[in-house]
């Protein structure tokens, strides 16, 4: 049993997850963890035994399992010792692992595995050194199974087969509780504001039917018509369905960066593949596209000269990127600053050079006017040919980014390599995580970078590896352009909502298709898989697709029909920096989080999760009702 098996199955992970949420480089505490596993493994997996041992002691003593875990049982009754491997569906052509080993003659060996993904297992024999019996199956949080491996009297194969000796939880239970209890939230946000504009409407009306005199309603019924007006009829002039997508997007993102209730499915993906923590990085980047164009031109048509300009963007760009490379990075619990943790790369750092680029294709790029011209075919393109040095210079970078990730030698890798690393690709190159993009990072931050990569746990790597590398911003700046994209239609066809929601749905389409194109539908194969760690083109693609659909729904609902103003999601979307950073700095404090007591199953997490965003909701709220809205 190798060190890193030992890490995959040690319990007391809460460190190493925490710091996935909420990247701070190498912390005080992680230091202290890595002191200690070397001793910890030592002691739980010396000849592969220990750890067997003190699982079967942790089933009978009663002591409950944590979620997502479940306790398989081996009974060997055969007069030969088995051993016991088994490999993750989810991982892609890995390399098996061994479980356990089971000694003859009716003795049992016992281990915690991982409920998340369905397990292939596989019994071998080591005397006749072959397979004996071998099967897949999706255990449930919190079950006890027992795998018998005896002799069958009519045959001389032997088989095995399974009997569930304590029933799983309903994992998806708490979920779904909560699914429902959020449902009828916002049915009530939505009833009652109904409710209050109907009654308002029907005083309006009753009004003006026994006045006599205009003048008598203008003087008397004022406040009660304009409460109508406001709610229901008026056209604000600012776009309250971008805010509401930015609120919408970080309040999944405090949901997902406090645990998600400890559901993989609101993790990052371990390396390919889409999950509900992959989606909100690339929706604020695409809003900060759509912004910059909004706000450019509105600062455009106020005089604002392109020195201005530069100066703002300069100091919005050094403010983001000092933010995340110091505050973020650091936390008092972490004691005192040193180089030797710190992590270079991260959020705000790719936020802010996105941003920072993004801002010179428009200062430098951008239309000022909107040209009247004739009837013509090019009027249905000319929001691209308007701008076609901006076309070019992202095409350029994505050619680049191509160009590097494919082409680059890296030692002892394949060209193009795009795989994790450790035990993928039947193991043959381990140090290979990332590729290119891993590649270059490492050769130019060293150890300053995140430590514990999403594919670590699964595939068990060695190597460190950043998701906010220097490659992915290529990417990251062509996801931004599609925000931009998404600003001019807005501007080219002002007051003109069904050619605007025509252009969302075609951008969809046909980013969907290329996207297709590139992974031949399928999550590991294709060309380029989707893969939010590398900030892969098809990636991109993807969640250019979703973020037209999404905003072009919110577009049609809040500011064109008025169905919905956007709330509560519109508040944090309208103070996005300071729900951002205090919810990183306080995410581990009390109110918003607390030491858990029920660890057994999703309950209490998806409680304090659901809890903490909650409360910075709250917070957004309260702030908005001051008009306190931090700006940089």
């Amino acid at each position: 049993m190798t060190f890193d098996h030992c890490l995959y199955r040690w319990e007391s992970c809460k460190d190493e997850q925490k710091d996935r949420a909420f990247p701070r480089g190498n912390m005080h505490s992680s230091r202290l963890l890595l002191a200690a596993l070397p001793v910890l493994a030592l002691f739980t997996c010396s000849k592969g035994e220990i750890m067997t041992n003190r699982e079967s002691v942790f089933a009978e003593d009663g002591t409950t399992l944590k979620m997502d875990q479940a306790l398989l049982a081996f009974h060997n009754q055969l007069t030969e010792q088995v051993w016991v491997f088994y490999t993750s569906d989810y991982c892609y052509k890995c390399v098996q692992q061994q479980l356990v080993t089971v000694k003859p003659n009716n003795n049992n060996a016992s281990a915690v595995i991982s409920t998340k993904f369905t397990l292939t297992l596989q019994v071998e024999s080591q005397t006749r050194n072959a397979t004996l019996c071998r099967w897949s199956q999706t255990y449930e949080e919190g079950g006890h199974y027992s795998i018998w491996i005896q002799m069958p009297t009519a045959s001389t194969n032997p088989i095995c087969f399974f009997s569930v000796d304590k029933s799983p939880n309903n994992a998806y239970l708490p979920l779904l509780v909560a699914a429902l209890l959020l449902a009828v939230i916002a049915l009530v946000f939505v009833v009652v504001p109904y409710i209050y504009r109907r009654r308002c409407t029907s005083k309006c009306v009753s009004f003006i039917y026994h006045q006599d005199s205009l003048r008598s309603m203008h003087n008397n019924g004022t406040h009660d018509c304009a409460t109508a007006d406001n709610t229901g009829e008026a056209k604000p002039s600012r776009l309250l369905s971008l805010d509401a997508f930015r609120g919408f997007a970080l309040t999944l993102m405090v949901f997902v960066n406090y645990g998600g209730g400890g559901y993989w499915f609101f993790q990052h993906a371990p390396w390919n593949g889409l999950t509900v923590a992959d989606l909100v990085m690339p929706w604020f980047v695409f809003i900060i596209g759509t912004s910059v164009v909004l706000a450019f031109s509105s600062m455009q048509r106020r005089g604002v000269n392109r020195l201005q300009l530069l100066r703002k963007i300069t100091w919005r760009t050094v403010v983001l990127m000092m933010l995340g490379f110091c505050f973020l990075n650091y936390s008092p619990r972490d004691g005192p600053l040193s180089w030797s943790w710190l992590r270079i790369p991260g959020v705000l750092q790719r936020l802010g050079f996105t941003y920072f680029a993004l801002s010179l294709l428009q200062t430098f790029w951008g239309q000022r006017q909107i040209p009247e011209s004739a009837h013509h075919w090019r009027n249905a393109m000319q929001d691209i040919f308007l701008y076609w040095p901006q076309w070019v210079i992202v095409i350029l970078l994505e050619t680049l980014w191509l160009c590097i990730t494919f082409l680059l030698p890296v030692p002892s890798c394949p060209r193009g390599y795009l795989g994790a690393g450790g035990i993928s690709d039947d193991g043959l190159y381990p140090n290979c995580t990332g590729g290119a993009a891993g590649y270059i990072d490492r050769w130019m931050f060293g150890d300053n970078m995140f430590r514990y990569p999403t594919c670590k746990e699964m595939y068990l790597t060695l190597q460190p590896f950043d998701p906010e590398g220097i490659l992915g911003t290529i990417n990251s700046i062509g996801m931004g352009f599609l925000g931009m994209q998404a600003g001019k239609i807005l501007l080219f066809y002002k007051r003109k909502n069904v050619h605007i929601l025509c252009r969302y749905l075609a951008w969809a389409i046909i980013l969907g298709i290329s996207a297709a194109i590139l992974t031949k539908c399928k999550r590991d194969g294709g060309f380029i898989p989707v893969n939010k760690n590398l900030w892969s083109l098809s990636y991109v693609m993807t969640m250019g697709c979703f973020s037209f659909l999404l905003l072009g729904g919110m577009f049609y609902v809040i500011d064109v029909k008025g169905w919905w103003q956007g709330q509560p999601f519109i508040y944090p979307g309208m103070n996005s920096m300071f729900v951002y950073v205090g919810h990183s700095l306080l995410g581990f404090y009390f109110p918003f989080s607390w030491e858990m007591r029920f660890q057994e199953s999703h309950w209490e997490l998806l409680l304090q999760n659901m809890w903490g965003t909650a409360l910075w909701l709250l917070v957004s709220y309260l702030l908005h009702r001051k008009k306190f809205f931090l700006k940089i």
